[in-house]
């Protein structure tokens, strides 16, 4: 999949520039292409300076949580909730466990640990799956629940702000957490209306109303602030949390006898290696999209979206970041690469990088959850997987573009 989307980036970047050459007697933009292929090489390594520093930190705080069983509490929290989502999930049985450390791992951003665990719960589901090759129902929801990705915080978003010079990198954390939210609700309400889920069952009550009452009280809080007031809120909340979560971690890592400072270099090495694994990605698709836009042919495909909006009487401020959303359930690193481009050219603090931004912590890459999971139990049948999953990331778009007009419109 990504190979075909790679390679496509390029063969329309050529056939775009061949295009402003003949026919519209540009030759300078073959140099543009060469010259953006450098620059986004050299972008490329900058953003990776920053990245080694971000991931050792967070993955060493992460590491320390860990240890100090804060991940294991939180599946312990959300346990009674999956054995009611999953009917056909005996009580006890193992794939629950693993299945709410999996929730709780992505709740506290930790991606390299929450896909290892994913595919264990996936294994596990496996077991007890009467048809091996179509999905079951638990799976579906597993999974789907997985691309919506629910992430309380979003580090890499504020790490690449602050890498392209925001001031206030986490001042989007409120409206990615109002995105995401909605992308999950939707993604876990569209598999319950297709598997018949009992939502109204007490304890599945008790979870959902409680969640959705505060979320509901929170925004008519937010509702009545200026645009002013709702940005500056969230980068107080966001800066407040991180920095209070990291608190957290190492007080009671200390308070559960955990050698923190050697739990956080252990998890910093991991960190390191992660960051390292990651630069061949980002160089690839960082270059395959910087041809897209030194050719002309992002210019075409936002015109023609733009004139749409136009003739609809919208305002297409939007219309820029939408690179970003419609890459991301085909490629993570498309997306991230896109949202860099994006904050390259148009600033990282202007409406369209905000948006982006937004977008792409709203969700997760659904194609590739999808492949890898099912592929991991050899799975062939998604049954109604691929289309619940999409519905939550076009939730979860629309819930980033409307929230960002919400704060900084």
């Amino acid at each position: 999949m990504l190979n075909g989307l790679w390679l496509g980036f390029f063969v329309i970047s050529a056939v775009s520039a061949l295009a402003r050459w003949l026919l519209g007697g540009s030759p300078e933009v073959f140099a543009a292409l060469v010259q953006s292929l450098f620059a986004m090489a050299r972008l490329s390594v900058d953003v990776m300076l920053l990245l080694f520093g971000t991931l050792t930190l967070w993955l060493g705080f992460l590491r320390i949580a860990e240890q100090a069983g804060l991940v294991s509490l939180l599946a312990r929290l959300l346990g009674p909730l999956f054995r009611r989502l999953m009917p056909e999930v005996p009580a006890g049985h193992p794939a629950l466990g693993l299945i709410t450390l999996n929730f709780a791992a992505n709740g506290l951003g930790l991606d390299n640990a929450a896909t290892p665990i994913g595919l264990k719960a996936m294994h596990a589901l496996q077991t007890l799956n009467p048809r091996p090759a179509v999905a079951s129902n638990a799976q579906i929801l597993f999974l789907v629940l997985n691309a919506s990705s629910l992430t309380l915080l979003p580090v890499s978003i504020f790490m690449y702000r602050v890498q392209q010079g925001a001031e206030n990198p986490t001042l989007v954390f409120l409206p990615i957490l109002l995105a995401t939210s909605a992308s999950t609700l939707v993604g876990l309400l569209s598999v319950a209306l297709v598997q018949r889920l009992r939502l109204w069952d007490p304890v599945v009550l008790a979870y959902l109303v409680p969640g959705s009452l505060l979320l509901a009280a929170f925004m008519v809080t937010l509702g009545s602030l200026s645009a002013t007031a709702l940005a500056q809120l969230s980068s107080l909340l966001g800066n407040l949390g991180l920095f209070g979560l990291i608190v957290t971690f190492v007080l009671v890592g200390a308070w559960r006898r955990v050698a923190v400072y050697e739990a956080f270099l252990e998890g910093a090495k991991e960190g390191f290696e992660v960051a390292r694994n990651l630069l061949p990605y980002l160089l690839a698709m960082l270059c395959a999209i910087g041809l897209l836009r030194a050719s002309g042919a992002l210019e075409y495909a936002l015109d023609a979206i733009r004139w749409v909006v136009d003739g609809l009487g919208w305002d297409g401020r939007f219309v820029e970041a939408l690179p970003t959303a419609l890459v991301k359930p085909f490629s993570g690193s498309a997306a991230r690469a896109m949202l860099i481009e994006t904050m390259q050219s148009q600033g990282v603090d202007s409406f369209p990088a905000l948006v982006a931004a937004t977008i792409q912590g709203s969700t997760e890459t659904t194609f590739y959850v999808l492949a890898v999971y099912l592929g991991a139990v050899g799975i062939q049948r998604a049954r109604h997987a691929a289309g619940c999953a999409l519905l939550a990331d076009f939730a979860g778009a629309l819930a980033a573009i409307a929230v960002c007009y919400w704060f900084f419109g």
